[in-house]
């Protein structure tokens, strides 16, 4: 059967995209086949949208799905969690449930595409495949599996493994080709809750000589390298070692500038745990001074780099790092948001990297991030013009995924969450 959305006011997805009102799109096979003013016939399921916004889906490329973001009064400890989610078949069944109704969350908020950078063993490998043999719905996913980091780093007992030596770390990497991922994660600095000190976050924990052997490893059996850095140190002996990707970021020097270029690398901004972290009062995370003090300096450094990146012709690309506090899988939405209000770009830039750029960094381009004719259908429809304000895509009207439609889409949501963060919105 051939779908026709008809009448819709289409945002394309591409860098200069202006609103196309009285347009249609045509979809058949789970593929756009038409765009323009499409005469339907009795075979087709005509669809009018009358004058709704039809964009690209969304895609995040820093998502964990262990975790949703559900707001909690202190710090949960993820060590004792894992271990109890992997001690058996049973329990891992059911973390794998719950990672799938998280993938779906963002499905149903018009996330099409995600990039899971780090998760529990090899749960995430399974989910894509059960989803990608139609087993299951959900969003196109691309995954990691857990994190390669140092013993005592970030994250480790939870989503990063540690390994003790450059041998077997590059054993990890093939361990993880084996398990078919579609990319390597490390974890080369610390976090905000790592750091010991005031003015520590970022702190360098993996060295030149394993990075540059993951990535040596890494491109030799096809697939790329995202990495953790929260530090201008960490960025640069990240790229000089062959990183794609740095995931967070800070502050840049022309000496990262030109490492960046000369490695083609991107960054990948992800504004939305460090927001409430460094803005909400501590008592509502349970966080100490320090924490809060490091936050920000790692919130104002990833704006300050990435207005740098985008100056200097760097790409930058957008994530959520959903599963940390206050960051859930069906706000991507706010992230386009911070991104115009903190980096200064435009909300058409901003809608335009969350899409077609996300999917260029992905190397998906050619597949999905833009409405054009060939191309997957992945979209989303809301009631209201998002360059207006992105608000207007936090209760979507439908969503389509693969060509499959998702009517009047329903999102589980945390009340709180969403209450403490319209506090900040103007933050």
């Amino acid at each position: 059967m051939r779908y026709v959305f008809k009448n819709c006011t289409l945002l394309d997805g591409t860098k200069d995209m202006k609103p196309q009102p009285n347009t249609d799109i045509a979809v058949e096979n789970g593929k756009i086949t038409e765009i323009g003013n499409i005469t339907t016939s009795s075979a087709d399921e005509v669809i009018n949208l009358n004058g709704k916004y039809l964009m690209p889906g969304l895609i995040n490329l820093h998502v964990h799905l262990p975790a949703g973001g559900k707001p909690q009064n202190k710090p949960m400890n993820t060590t004792k969690l894992t271990k109890f989610a992997l001690s058996s078949s049973m329990s891992k069944a059911l973390v794998l449930k719950m990672c799938h109704a998280y993938a779906m969350q963002g499905l149903m908020s018009g996330v099409t595409t995600v990039r899971v950078v780090g998760g529990l063993d090899d749960l995430d490998t399974k989910l894509r495949d059960k989803i990608n043999a139609g087993k299951l719905d959900g969003p196109r996913m691309f995954v990691s599996n857990y994190a390669i980091g140092v013993p005592h780093g970030h994250m480790v007992g939870s989503v990063t493994h540690p390994a003790a030596s450059v041998e077997e770390a590059v054993k990890m990497v093939d361990e993880l080709k084996s398990q078919n991922v579609d990319l390597i994660k490390l974890m080369i600095t610390g976090g905000v809750m790592d750091a010991k000190v005031k003015g520590e976050p970022g702190k360098l924990m993996m060295q030149a000589d394993m990075i540059k052997a993951c990535c040596d490893e890494a491109h030799k059996l096809g697939l790329k390298v995202a990495a953790h850095v929260q530090s201008p140190e960490g960025v640069r002996c990240a790229v000089e070692n062959g990183v794609d990707s740095i995931e967070h970021g800070s502050t840049l020097t022309q000496k990262e500038i030109d490492t960046f270029k000369k490695y083609n690398a991107v960054l990948v901004c992800t504004l939305s745990p460090a927001m409430p972290m460094a803005k909400f009062k501590r008592e509502t995370l349970g966080i100490s001074e320090a924490v809060q003090y490091n936050s920000n300096i790692v919130f104002n450094n990833m704006i300050i780099g990435s207005k740098t990146a985008l100056e200097n012709g760097i790409t930058v690309g957008l994530g959520t790092d959903t599963g940390c506090p206050y960051t859930t899988h069906y706000n991507m939405w706010r992230e386009l948001h911070y991104f115009e209000r903190n980096v200064g770009v435009s909300p058409e830039y901003a809608l335009y990297t969350a899409t077609l750029n996300n999917a260029q960094i992905l190397g998906i381009a050619d597949e999905t991030g833009s409405i054009e004719v060939g191309k997957c259908a992945d979209m989303l429809i809301s009631n209201d013009n998002p360059f207006d304000d992105f608000r207007a895509l936090s209760e979507p009207y439908m969503v389509v995924c693969r060509g499959k439609i998702f009517k009047e889409p329903k999102i589980k949501k945390y009340p709180k969450c969403d209450e403490e963060l319209d506090k900040f919105y103007d933050c």
